[in-house]
């Protein structure tokens, strides 16, 4: 493979955005990392702290801290793919339950927050070979990358995909629950101030709504390798 490129993927919660990446990354031998799971990580110390909860928002306190926040991906060889470590703790699963993800876009609009991932995560693709996905990674974090891709797909197509997938795991969760967190996330994700999710205009736009795994993979690795060849 002649060249080694930097992929960003950006578009909505629960889009398939990051098993997409996933299997880039193992496909083409990339780097993969998960934005999501900073910020979700993030958030994880934020409620631990008690700087964050449904009802309130202790953001002065939390910019104070995030000097306390070390976030680190390392390689499970078993599962195929990085695990988020936060402070030297694996938090990969605590930081995937809806109490997250009802309050990582309440987080993740912080300024000061962003700033601090941003900067890792260009760190991390000072070297090609990278698949990267977020919200904000075409549009802020590589404004340059090779190959831009935005994932949309029906709320309720997204809220499905997501319930599945925390029942599968066998938590407890309600569909209107789910669904209500989804368009509420790309309400705030869409219209923060600091970085909002939009589309790059160089982006290609990918709607999976009624697309499987591997109609995707196949897709989008054509893209790819019009790319690198």
């Amino acid at each position: 493979m002649s060249n080694k490129i930097i992929i960003a993927i950006d578009g909505f919660s629960s889009t398939g955005k990051s098993t997409i990446a996933k299997l880039l990354a193992k496909k083409y031998n990339y780097i993969y990392v998960d934005t999501g799971a900073m910020y979700r990580a993030v958030t994880l110390f934020a409620m631990n702290n008690n700087f964050v909860s449904k009802t309130s928002l202790d953001k002065e306190a939390l910019i104070l801290h995030l000097k306390n926040i070390s976030l680190t991906f390392k390689f499970n060889k078993e599962l195929g793919f990085a695990e988020m470590f936060l402070n030297n703790e694996n938090v990969e699963k605590e930081i995937r339950t809806l109490e997250v993800s009802q309050l990582v876009s309440k987080v993740a609009a912080i300024s000061e927050v962003r700033k601090k991932l941003v900067a890792e995560q260009q760190l991390m693709g000072n070297e090609s070979g990278i698949v990267m996905d977020g919200r904000d990674i075409g549009t802020v974090v590589f404004p340059n990358a090779e190959l831009k891709l935005f994932m949309t797909a029906s709320a309720d197509k997204r809220a499905t995909r997501r319930y599945k997938e925390l029942i599968d795991r066998g938590d407890k969760v309600e569909f209107n629950d789910i669904l209500f967190n989804v368009e509420e996330r790309d309400r705030i994700d869409s219209t923060r101030e600091d970085s909002p999710l939009m589309k790059a205009d160089d982006a290609i736009s990918f709607d999976n709504s009624d697309m499987g795994i591997t109609e995707q993979f196949d897709r989008i690795c054509a893209l790819v390798d019009r790319r690198i060849s």
